[in-house]
């Protein structure tokens, strides 16, 4: 960035709600992230209020009037659920409407017919990859750990071989790729296009799960030879279910929010006409409201019917569906104000700073911030949108492309090295029957593999495009 982008980008940042010089501000930083850290890592709060209570702790150590840290808090929190709430709850309800109609079993087993011996590994990647599309981290685990186990128990595998591909294909989708919380809050904080930045995070996801998935799996065998836990193997959703949605619609359902999107992304590169017929149309339909809403109605007819939902169930189903993500909604909210509080304290003008006058690259700076973020915290939605807001004043000047990939780097630098204060951690260790110790060597060592990797991936397009 030149020194004339930087001082004009000064000139147009709103007024500072503290004057603190640079150390100050550093300070109120690593004070405020500590205060997270240490409310959710020691005091177990939720992270909703750890990052409430370490947003005032920023602003008072700033010297910033407490009712500016609140107007600045609120603003930030009001913007992003305003930004992307509904796309939340929308993929919420997708992803609830694919497991109660067994529209996900149908894709795995009509998948697992069709694979065997080598290419199982591969299978699951896929599976885990599609499935991973609608839904959250935690869900697609709860969702796909009977498959893992049933396959891994009668195909006579290794549990790792199979293991490790399906968490590789979920955590990949999960830091990388739209409609997550994740990428969604990174892409509404550095205003980034979503389109390309699906289009650019499919790209690094690819080879990505491919290293961290098929791959590493061979390595995990070896280090982690361990039989799938009898004990661990849950009933499958559509057990209870006397029909169930065929593949093909049950596939195009879950695609159909993906291709709309990343269709508005080429038709803008194409046209590149705002007042175009064609350019308005596609601005309209691959919007992510509109992708995922699409998606949502479709699948009333190409999910629940065939499945034999009535019109009775549907509500309930979209009830049950929103209630989880009232703690996703709450997080990503108070990231959103964390992120604007560290905007107008002057942070983000400080990170511009040490960027331009160190020579760091801005997304290897995103990325060892999130990284950072997240072996402190344990949380890849809170590293996201803490290291969003960081970095955010360095998208202004970034091309399209480069403020994509701005988000995917935080993404990636997200995902880096889980251990004991990671949910997920625990979640592996339990259905898998792992210790600690074989806990690490697998799962906390593929999402280092997957964070490097697509870390790296990011910069290489970064000399390209």
């Amino acid at each position: 960035m030149t020194r004339l982008s930087v001082e004009m980008l000064a000139a147009d940042a709103p007024e500072p709600i503290t004057s603190a010089g640079h150390a100050q501000l550093g300070i109120a930083v690593l004070v405020g992230i500590a205060v997270i850290v240490l409310l959710i890592t020691k005091f177990k709060l939720h992270a909703f209020l750890s990052l409430t209570l370490g947003t005032l702790v920023l602003g008072a150590v700033a010297g910033a009037p407490l009712d500016k840290t609140i107007t600045s808090f609120t603003t930030g929190l009001g913007t992003t659920v305003a930004g992307v709430g509904v796309l939340i709850a929308l993929g919420a309800i997708l992803g609830k409407m694919l497991a109660d109609s067994g529209g996900a079993d149908q894709i795995v087993d009509t998948i697992l017919a069709k694979a065997g011996g080598r290419s199982m590994p591969w299978a699951m990647v896929l599976i885990a990859s599609v499935i991973g599309l609608p839904l959250f981290f935690e869900v697609g685990v709860v969702l796909l750990i009977p498959v893992v186990l049933m396959v891994a128990k009668r195909g006579n595998y290794s549990l790792m071989r199979i293991g490790i591909p399906a968490l590789a294909g979920l955590s990949v989708m999960h830091g990388l790729v739209p409609p997550h919380p994740g990428p969604l809050v990174a892409i509404d904080a550095v205003q980034a296009n979503l389109g390309v930045t699906l289009a650019l995070g499919v790209l690094v996801a690819i080879p990505t799960v491919i290293v961290a998935g098929p791959l590493f799996s061979k390595v995990a065998a070896r280090w982690v030879d361990v039989p799938a836990p009898d004990r661990m193997i849950p009933q499958r959703a559509s057990e209870e279910l006397d029909k169930r949605p065929a593949f093909g619609p049950t596939l195009a359902t879950i695609l159909l929010p993906v291709v709309l999107m990343l269709s508005k992304a080429l038709v803008d590169i194409v046209i590149d006409d705002p007042d175009h017929t064609v350019q308005r149309v596609f601005d309209v339909v691959g919007s992510p409201l509109i992708a995922l809403l699409a998606s949502v109605l479709v699948g009333i007819f190409t999910l629940l019917r065939p499945a034999g939902f009535g019109k009775d169930r549907l509500t309930p189903l979209v009830e049950k569906g929103l209630a989880p993500i009232a703690g996703i909604l709450l997080i990503v909210g108070a990231g959103g104000g964390f992120k604007q509080t560290l905007i107008d304290s002057g942070v983000g003008q400080m990170v511009l700073d040490i960027s331009k006058d160190w020579s760091i690259p801005a997304l290897l700076l995103a990325w060892l911030i999130a990284v950072a973020i997240r072996l402190a915290t344990g949380s890849a939605t809170v590293a996201t949108v803490s290291a969003a807001g960081l970095v955010a004043p360095l998208a202004a000047d970034m091309s399209t492309a480069h403020t994509a990939l701005l988000v995917l780097a935080i993404g990636a630098g997200s995902l880096f090295f889980s251990h004991v204060n990671d949910a997920g951690f625990w979640l592996v260790k339990e259905y898998f029957g792992l210790t600690v110790g074989q806990t690490v060597k697998t799962w906390s060592i593929m999402e280092t593999i997957i964070s490097v990797v697509a870390g790296g991936l990011v910069l290489l397009l970064s000399l390209i495009l």
